[in-house]
Parts: structure tokens; C-alpha cells; sequence
């Protein structure tokens, strides 16, 4: 146990960016009369299409603003988006698409519009 410096950590694997979606003690509670998150068919889009290449996708225990349930972030290298409220399978069809656009661009592209209503601010700013 010398005092050598460690390396520095490195990936070959790098995205674009990420999509969470919120499945913690409120988003998709559908007893707790949240809308259901559609997260099987979310999930098999992402699997069988390969957009984890390009788009991360990753299912989250809670996310924090339980206030606006069926929460979701998209992550990027400018910062993190948030959208809450998701209550329509379109809405998130519309991820789906986005990433999509995103590998066939390899690039990231603009925001599904339907979400831009959804987005709100999740941390406090000074």
C-alpha cells in the first residue's frame, strides 16, 4: 500500500446522453393514483433498437420532486433537463423518439416538444 498515484479512470464507452426514469416510491404508483410509467415498453425500445450506443437509459429509484410524480431526466454534457407530470404513453414514446433521432444523428438533437409543458427546475438556484 504505497503512496503511488492512482490512475486516472478511463471508459471506451461513451454516450450522448442519458435518460432516468423515476420508479421510486411514487412515480408509476398507479394504487397512489400516479399515471403508469410504461417502463417494460421503454425499456424493450431501448434493448432491441441498441439506443444505450448513444443514449443511456437507466430506471431510478426516486428521483426527489414527489410533488410532480412520473419524474424524468435527461442528462447531457450542458446539464440536466427535468420534465414531471408524465402522464401519457406519448409522452413517452416521445424519449424513445428522441433518442432515436439522437443515434441517427449522432448527436443530440432538440427536446421532444410535447415534454417542454412538463419541464420544470429540480434544484435550487441562486
Amino acid at each position: 500500500m504505497g503512496s503511488q498515484p492512482a490512475e486516472a479512470v478511463q471508459t471506451k464507452r461513451h454516450v450522448l446522453g442519458q435518460v432516468v426514469l423515476c420508479r421510486g416510491c411514487c412515480c408509476g404508483e398507479t394504487d397512489k393514483g400516479r399515471p403508469v410509467v410504461p417502463e417494460a415498453r421503454v425499456k424493450s425500445a431501448w434493448k432491441n433498437e441498441r439506443l444505450s450506443k448513444r443514449i443511456q437509459l437507466t430506471i431510478s429509484g426516486c428521483l426527489g420532486p414527489c410533488d410532480v410524480a412520473n419524474v424524468v431526466q435527461i442528462i447531457t454534457p450542458h446539464g440536466t433537463i427535468w420534465f414531471g407530470g408524465l402522464s401519457d404513453e406519448t409522452q413517452y414514446d416521445s424519449l424513445v423518439e428522441w433518442a432515436r433521432a439522437c443515434c441517427a444523428a449522432n448527436k443530440l438533437v432538440p427536446v421532444p416538444t410535447v415534454l417542454t409543458s412538463l419541464q420544470f427546475d429540480g434544484y435550487i438556484t441562486e
